[in-house]
């Protein structure tokens, strides 16, 4: 087995590295599990939609789920070239806040300013939940849990509030 990933992830009892192939294989099923799950919702509009690959129509605004080997967060992610601009999207979704928290039900993280690992700074809006792994299967229900009434509520938020951003499009 290849340790060249450099993921530590526990099965429940113990804790091993994944190789990359290993990493990439597990995370696809999860994916795919979830997928599979969420599929036969609709979108707030009544539509069959991608959950997975959610399109808010807006070319820098995206919603994203993503799980790690301790965590997990949903987020609105702002990743506008222009700063300014992506200054003036996240402003915008601070007018929207508190509409924004009674389609979510509670309150999440705001970052104007984020930078990534791979040194890309943008804005999000997020909810993180820890002590869970992608890799580790006993943990999937949690995450399912997590992510499904999240990307479904920013939807519902979402299908009423997108009008708000068409001048900043």
């Amino acid at each position: 087995m290849q340790a060249d990933a450099g993921l530590l992830a526990a099965d429940g009892y113990t804790c091993r590295m994944f190789s990359r192939a290993e990493s990439t294989q597990i995370r696809q099923e999860f994916w795919t599990t979830f997928g599979q799950y969420i599929s036969p919702q609709l979108s707030a509009e009544g539509l069959k939609i991608n959950w997975m690959n959610y399109k808010t129509g807006v070319k820098s605004v995206f919603f994203r789920m993503r799980a790690e080997n301790r965590s997990a967060h949903i987020a609105i992610e702002i990743t506008h070239a222009d700063l300014g601009i992506q200054e003036l999207f996240y402003e915008q979704f601070l007018e929207l806040k508190n509409i924004l928290n009674g389609y979510l039900g509670e309150e999440w993280e705001w970052q104007p300013f984020y930078t990534n690992l791979e040194g890309k700074t943008y804005s999000r809006i997020y909810k993180e939940i820890k002590d869970v792994s992608i890799f580790n299967r006993n943990s999937w229900p949690e995450l399912i849990s997590f992510f499904k009434p999240r990307i479904t509520a920013l939807d519902e938020f979402w299908s009423d509030a997108k009008y708000a951003f068409d001048a900043l499009k």
